[in-house]
């Protein structure tokens, strides 16, 4: 059992020199706007407004430092979770866009602390070719790339392993890589927390 004992902010960031500069191990959150990603968060460090939730996709525009610590095996360990801004549905001008792009980018490509980056995907409705995009940028990268579906408690009891399978399949992702997950339910929250510290060493 692995048990959260506390999340905290610590900073948010767009540009190097802003990054917090303790060598924690980090994890970083990414996924298309919508997809669950701050709720995400929030279930998983068990607090409700850790990170805030908006129904406007692309409300974030910064990269957003949390530390959580953990209790796993009578250890007690701090992971930081990085929240980067959603990709695909935010209506952003070009030159936003393009600030953006250039911000995720440095930081995934230059982040020595970063060990996993956590790709998340719609589980109602599967990858989109957003997703596709950003799983092929990061498979270059030194960090891990863990994938999790969202939003389960949206499909039947029944369809959920269909539709993990499908993921699974159409994403050339190996068995049992693939956490289903639901910030409503508890589904999953356990299997991401122990292959994340399984990663980290």
């Amino acid at each position: 059992m692995i048990k959260v004992l506390s999340a905290e902010f610590v900073t948010t960031a767009t540009k190097l020199e802003e990054y917090p500069r303790q060598a924690t191990p980090e994890v970083a959150f990414v996924g298309r706007s919508n997809v669950g990603k701050s709720s995400m968060i929030n279930a998983l460090a068990h607090r409700r407004k850790l990170v805030r939730v908006s129904n406007t996709p692309g409300r974030t525009k910064t990269l957003n430092f949390f530390d959580v610590a953990l209790e796993h095996r009578a250890k007690k360990r701090t992971l930081r979770l990085c929240d980067l801004p959603g990709y695909g549905f935010a209506k952003v001008s070009k030159t936003e866009r393009m600030h953006w792009d250039t911000m995720i980018n440095t930081y995934l490509g230059n982040r020595h602390t970063l060990k996993v980056v956590v790709t998340i995907i719609d589980g109602e409705i599967g990858p989109t070719p957003d997703d596709l995009e950003m799983l092929d940028f990061l498979q270059d990268k030194p960090p891990r790339i863990l994938v999790v579906a969202t939003k389960m408690d949206r499909l039947s009891k029944s369809a959920r392993k269909p539709m993990l399978e499908k993921i699974r399949k159409q994403l050339e992702l190996p068995q049992n890589s693939l956490i289903g997950f639901s910030a409503v339910e508890g589904i999953g929250h356990e299997d991401v927390w122990r292959t994340l510290l399984g990663i980290v060493g």
